[in-house]
């Protein structure tokens, strides 16, 4: 019963896994279309005014963010997306059949939900560190009368589509930044099956060597009842 309780609990996880990883690969992928592919995170700029005559400014990028960074933590969620989602139809399967893990499968389980983890965890520290650094250079420090979230009202005039840059990346954010806690708590449940294996394992070795034991006292006890007869 414990047993099937920790699978149970793992099938949660793992669909939440799966909620938290759409709700961020969503936003993302919008924002990436907007943007034609320019990746707004660590993206520098300034305002400038448009001519000596004029004083209305606008945003000249100087630098945009690397590509890099949001393919990497793109790839990351609809990673995580698909695994959460194979791996919560197979534990499913598991308690709906009664049937369990091997314990090199259940190593295996700990080993990758380790590693989606940490990369989970860095993908959710480039989307915020990164934002910020936009939301720094769009508003200069916080010098400008506009906040970062009105901003993405104004047309910045870069040519594509600004007009919900916020909002995409405050619920991508939020769906990393949660992903990243539950597959926290799947790599805890998959340590926890780990240890109750290897216990188990623990324990048979035992009752067969006890069992060994009792054996060999008997045979011992029957062959000393022969002697004693003859």
């Amino acid at each position: 019963m414990a047993l099937d309780n920790l699978i149970f609990a793992q099938c949660i996880l793992y669909f939440l896994a799966f909620v938290f990883g759409f709700i961020a690969v969503v936003p993302l992928s919008e924002n990436t279309e907007d943007f034609g592919g320019k990746c707004l995170l660590f993206t520098r700029g300034m305002w400038q005014n448009e001519n000596i005559t004029v004083s209305k400014q606008r945003f000249i990028v100087e630098e945009w963010g690397s590509e890099s960074s949001c393919s990497f933590i793109t790839f990351v969620g609809i990673s995580s997306l698909i695994l959460s989602a194979v791996q919560a139809w197979r534990l499913l399967f598991f308690l709906c059949k009664g049937h369990d893990d091997s314990i090199f499968n259940a190593f295996l389980n700990l080993l990758i939900s380790s590693l989606v983890v940490f990369s989970v965890f860095l993908s959710s520290t480039i989307v915020s560190v990164g934002f910020n650094m936009w939301c720094e250079s769009v508003t200069e420090g916080g010098t400008m009368p506009s906040s970062c979230e009105d901003l993405q009202d104004t047309d910045l005039e870069l040519g594509l589509d600004n007009s919900a840059f916020y909002d995409q990346f405050a619920i991508a954010q939020f769906g990393l930044w949660a992903a990243w806690l539950t597959w926290l708590g799947i790599a805890v449940m998959a340590f926890l099956k780990v240890y109750h294996n290897y216990r188990q394992e623990d324990l048979l070795d035992s009752l067969i060597h006890e069992k060994d034991l009792l054996l060999g006292r008997s045979s011992r006890r029957n062959s000393g009842l022969k002697i004693g007869l003859l």
